[in-house]
C-alpha cells in the first residue's frame, strides 16, 4: 500500500496524489502535503510556556481560575496530574482532587517535570 494520508476532512481512505496535491474522491477535498504538516503543528497543545503537552502529562495551574456556577476557585500552584487533551475550547479534560471533572485551557497551566 501506498503512504498517502487519510482525508483530514472526512477522513476517507481512497485519497491519491495528483502530482504535488491529495485529492480526496469522496469530498472533493484538495491538499498539499505543507498543508498537512501545517494541520499537525496546529494541532499541538502548549502550555503557557510553549512546551508541547501530550496525554498523561502533569500540570500545574499558573493562575486563580474561578468555577462558572459556583463560588470555588482553582488557586495558583494546584497540580493536575493525568491529563486528557481534547479537540474544544477547552482543550484540556482532566480530574481535580476536591473539585471534580472540569476543562481546562493550556495557556493557564505549565507542564511539570
Amino acid at each position: 500500500m501506498s503512504d498517502v494520508p487519510n482525508c483530514p476532512k472526512c477522513e476517507s481512505t481512497f485519497t491519491y496524489l495528483d502530482r504535488d496535491i491529495f485529492t480526496c474522491p469522496e469530498c472533493a477535498h484538495e491538499w498539499s502535503e505543507a498543508d498537512a504538516k501545517a494541520a499537525a503543528e496546529a494541532k499541538l497543545v502548549k502550555d503557557s510556556n510553549g512546551t508541547v503537552l501530550e496525554n498523561g502529562d502533569n500540570v500545574t495551574v499558573i493562575k486563580d481560575l474561578k468555577l462558572k456556577g459556583s463560588s470555588q476557585v482553582v488557586k495558583v500552584g494546584t497540580k493536575v496530574r493525568n491529563i486528557r487533551l481534547v479537540d474544544s475550547d477547552h482543550n484540556i479534560d482532566c480530574k481535580i482532587d476536591g473539585i471534580g471533572q472540569m476543562g481546562l485551557k493550556s495557556e493557564f497551566v505549565r507542564k511539570v517535570t
